[in-house]
């Protein structure tokens, strides 16, 4: 779902008191201004020696203490004007760590433009070692807060937006149910206005109240202290006469399209006529972004079987000594174009493992068989399992081109029969080793939310992306999400 401001109303007193947004800046930017001067003190204690002299050094007659200051405050300063303390940043997307690393960038310009203007002799191993040092910090540091938010608003709904839904019944149901997957994101329903008629709750949603209709949606705000206005599904007149109405009341108001599951650098706003039209670029499935996602993850995975090789050796010798078979299991999987290949896994179960799976029960969502103790799991591949170092030879699959890194989930040919339209999308690509369905619950995901992530995936994907997904998994395999 793409949320897109409408309106940004005129703060007044009557604006619903968050006060969780302003606490959560204020640590933000305290945590900033601690990075921010403990980089530029680390810098130069490497760069003047270990112990602070006094005098300290000069800079055209001014101390590197009052210059060193005087760069925290531009800074501080820079990241403000990339609007980096946002209410609408903070914690959300990608968005916020751009702009934290464009208004770093911006200072290290501005520095040494200055100094190149001004003729200034200061340090360059100052500025060339503050600079990356105090980005990566700021970054991790953000990561940080940000984390320890979503683990916040997972267990108390006051660290969210309270948030109004104004819409159509279909529409506001299906609107309330994406907002509820990822509860992180900090957007908490607190009540929903329909057209006319209406009944107390909402159908399918029995902790949602229906507060009012159109005509009520002010009254409810002031009633139930709500910070945001979700509109879906609405008519034109009807959406301008809210957004009027909602000015000077300080409350958000954005709008859910019908267009979902397309990421935001495929969406850009193009003003015609009086109308934000949403213009959505296509996926990108060839070019020049692709071959450098190939050449990369081939490196990456050319480097990691090298180093793995010795862990590799141990594992199949363990694997061999606890059940008797080859240490590699070969599958045939589909891949990008509907191409099959050969998957390599090291073996977790006992050596007829297949020829007895119609035997056993299946916990798995439908499509994909899975059973959370399977007796064909040896001592050795449950630990495997528990670990996903049974997947470690498809590291040689991303070598040959069989697979990348990260995509979706390579399928069986049994699986690829039964696709219809949708599903078939995820041969666009290359499967991956790993992918949003390996960070967001593997096994214990339904099909249609495996097949929604890696459609997802295959629409929106990009390099940043990848690394996301890359750095997740190493969350995801530690907790064993869904690794069974």
């Amino acid at each position: 779902m793409t949320a897109t401001s409408l309106a940004r109303p005129v703060t007044t007193s009557s604006t619903p008191a968050l006060s969780w947004v302003g606490r959560y800046r204020r640590w933000v930017v305290a945590g900033d201004a601690l990075v921010i001067c403990s980089a530029l003190a680390g810098v130069y204690g490497g760069r003047f020696g270990s112990r602070f002299e006094l005098p300290s050094p000069l800079v055209s007659g001014v101390p590197y203490a009052v210059v060193g200051l005087s760069l925290a405050a531009a800074w501080l300063l820079s990241l403000q004007q990339m609007r980096c303390y946002d209410g609408r940043v903070l914690g959300h997307g990608s968005d916020e760590y751009r702009r934290v690393a464009t208004g770093s960038l911006h200072v290290a310009a501005f520095v040494a433009i200055g100094c190149y203007v001004l003729d200034l002799p200061l340090a360059r191993g100052f500025v060339a070692l503050a600079w990356p040092a105090g980005t990566a910090g700021l970054i991790g540091w953000r990561f940080a807060a940000r984390k320890w938010l979503h683990s916040r608003r997972r267990r108390d709904a006051s660290w969210s937006h309270r948030v109004l839904v104004v819409g159509t019944e279909f529409r506001a149901a299906h609107l309330i149910r994406q907002l509820r997957r990822e509860p992180y994101a900090g957007y908490a329903v607190a009540g929903v206005c329909l057209p006319d008629g209406y009944d107390d709750t909402l159908p399918g949603f029995p902790d949602v109240p229906v507060l009012g209709t159109f005509d009520d949606v002010r009254q409810t705000l002031a009633r139930l202290g709500a910070d945001t206005v979700a509109v879906t599904g609405l008519t034109i007149p009807r959406m301008r006469s809210l957004a009027w109405e909602l000015e000077g009341t300080g409350v958000d108001l954005v709008v859910a399209p019908a267009l979902t599951d397309v990421a935001g650098p495929r969406v850009h706003t193009r003003p015609v006529a009086g109308l934000p039209l949403l213009h959505v670029e296509e996926p990108e499935l060839q070019g020049p972004r692709r071959i450098a996602k190939n050449v990369l993850e081939r490196a990456i995975a050319v480097a990691a079987v090298a180093l793995l090789l010795p862990v590799g050796a141990i594992i199949a010798m363990a694997i061999r000594l606890d059940s008797p078979g080859p240490a590699l299991f070969r599958q045939t999987r589909v891949g990008i174009g509907g191409r099959r290949f050969t998957l390599y896994k090291f073996r977790s179960m006992v050596r007829d493992a297949e020829s007895i799976r119609e035997t056993l029960r299946n916990d798995g969502n439908g499509v994909l068989f899975k059973m959370r103790r399977d007796p064909r799991v040896t001592r050795v591949g449950g630990l495997l399992r528990r670990w996903s170092l049974d997947e470690l030879p498809q590291l040689v699959n991303v070598i040959k081109g069989d697979m990348s890194l990260v995509g979706p989930r390579p399928p069986l040919p049994a699986e690829v029969a039964t696709y219809g339209a949708d599903a078939s999308r995820r041969l666009l690509v290359r499967p991956g080793l790993t992918g949003l369905w390996q960070v967001s619950g593997r096994s214990d995901l339904s099909w249609e939310d495996t097949v929604r992530l890696d459609l997802y995936y295959v629409e929106n994907w990009s390099i940043t992306t990848d690394l996301v997904i890359l750095w997740k998994t190493i969350g995801a395999v530690l907790r064993r999400d869904g690794a069974y």
